[in-house]
């Protein structure tokens, strides 16, 4: 791994992530009766429950509304939600401000056009491999890893085994 990456993970206290094309395959299934259906990937969701367990804050921003997301959240323990949004940035800059952090202290993972505001912004900036052109060139690192399909778990281990938390959140699974 390039140490400057290296370097950005050790300092972040934030990771906020994107939905479709990040936690989900980009993929959404419609029902007979309307119901909407995602795939999320299970090594995605412990890699944001160690992040939690290691203090680094975790937020959604999705640019569709969804019940699925919402339910998703809910069992991840994720309340800074945000659906159903035009300007990421805006929300972006909402949340350095809530938890009085800078914008180096924040990974933004992000597939798509909509993304690239944060992307430019944060201090780690990761897009995946089946993300656009302009998504993946305004990243600091492309995950080897396809969204949902454990892109995200590769961005968490990376932070936490960066910032030396990784043996304190982890090891009760070594024993």
């Amino acid at each position: 791994m390039d140490a400057r990456i290296i370097e950005r993970a050790k300092k972040i206290k934030l990771l906020i992530t994107d939905v479709d094309g990040i936690l989900t395959d980009g993929r959404i299934v419609y029902g007979n009766y309307g119901d909407e259906l995602k795939f999320f990937d299970v090594q995605d969701g412990l890699g944001l429950a160690l992040l939690k367990r290691a203090d680094i804050k975790v937020a959604i921003i999705t640019a569709k509304k969804s019940k699925v997301v919402k339910m998703r959240a809910r069992e991840l323990g994720i309340s800074a939600l945000y659906q159903n949004c035009r300007d990421k940035l805006k929300v972006f800059n909402k949340l350095v401000k809530k938890y009085r952090i800078t914008p180096e202290e924040v990974c933004f993972i992000g597939d798509d056009l909509i993304d690239i505001s944060p992307l430019k912004r944060a201090g780690l900036a990761v897009s995946v491999p089946n993300a656009v052109e302009e998504a993946r060139s305004s990243a600091h690192l492309i995950t080897t890893r396809k969204g949902g399909r454990g892109a995200v778990r590769e961005v968490c281990d990376l932070i936490l085994k960066s910032s030396g938390k990784w043996e304190a959140v982890t090891g009760k699974y070594f024993k």
